[in-house]
């Protein structure tokens, strides 16, 4: 039996888990994200708690195929980081950095891609190679499998899903500094958005009048039957729905998994995205299916697994 490990590096904390080759996690942790000094300790310390925890299972270094890891930044092929927004790192060879502090093989994607992959491997999108994953938290992520592998790019920003213009009238800037991203619609942030102009528009009653608006906030409402949540989730699925049907005229996914904070709105999205979906695609796009992910705050770690399992 072989091992390896699997790991999702974020601004807080550090997500790492302890696979067997056939996919089994036997146990996963955190540690922190020492940010400070410009990064510097980010990777001894996972080097130092992926050889701890060799230990405590007794498991042979021999026996570990190596380390994927997911990172909150473009990554290409050679494991290197140009810049990162929230880790301290500008350039940095992650890959060799840290297989030069671990002894193992390792393996480093985008971290929006390599959740997708795990979704592909043991979530939502279970059973399917070919898959978009659309993560709606405070942005909008994104990744693209294509026969079972991730679509990279030449600098690491493919699936960049979030940043695709959708809107060629916005004036309001994304946090990219374009304007118009699908971003500034899907996403928590982007909800509410849409919510503060359609409240603005006229004096519909609504239930969002009486608190602090929020994505949450505007799925409860439409459950609820409010008329002006409708018309919001309407627009956020307009959008989501044009943005998805352009991809998959390009990448023919069987199948797109939704994950992120939104996502826990439940099914009740789909009522929103797939009508619009449905009318722009491509004929050959129509049996897409849609599916909510699995694997939450453990998606990145399984991803990291796989990433290294697929090489």
């Amino acid at each position: 039996m072989n091992y390896c490990f699997g790991i999702d590096v974020g601004g807080t904390t550090v997500k790492m888990g302890l696979f067997r080759n056939d996919g089994e996690l036997l146990d996963k942790w955190e540690i922190k994200t020492r940010t400070e000094n410009g990064g510097e300790a980010i990777l001894p310390d996972i080097a130092a708690s992926a050889s701890a925890r060799l230990e405590q299972h007794r498991i042979k270094p021999e026996e570990v195929l190596g380390i994927g890891m997911g990172v909150p930044a473009p990554v290409n092929l050679e494991g290197v980081v140009k810049d990162t927004a929230n880790l301290g790192w500008g350039y940095k060879e992650v890959r060799r950095e840290l297989e030069e502090l671990s002894g193992f093989k390792v393996i480093v994607g985008n971290d929006a891609n390599v959740a997708a992959l795990g979704e592909m491997w043991k979530g939502g999108g279970k059973g399917h190679q070919n898959m978009i994953m659309v993560t709606l938290g405070t942005g909008v992520g994104g990744g693209i499998i294509i026969n079972g592998s991730v679509l990279v790019g030449e600098g690491g920003a493919g699936g960049e899903i979030g940043h695709l213009t959708v809107n060629d009238s916005e004036t309001e800037p994304c946090g990219c500094g374009r304007k118009g991203c699908l971003e500034e619609y899907a996403s928590a942030t982007g909800i509410v958005r849409l919510a503060n102009r359609r409240l603005k528009k006229d004096n519909l009653p609504s239930v969002l009048r009486a608190g602090k608006v929020s994505a949450k906030a505007v799925f409860d409402a439409v459950k609820e039957g409010d008329q002006a949540a409708i018309e919001i989730a309407g627009e956020f699925g307009r959008y989501l729905g044009n943005a998805l049907s352009n991809i998959a005229v390009l990448v023919d996914p069987a199948i797109v998994v939704i994950g992120g904070g939104v996502s826990k709105a439940g099914d009740i999205l789909f009522q929103f995205i797939e009508p619009h979906f449905q009318d722009w695609a491509f004929f050959a796009n129509k049996n897409m299916k849609f599916a909510l992910a699995e694997l939450g705050n453990d998606a990145g770690i399984y991803g990291a697994a796989k990433l290294l399992l697929n090489k």
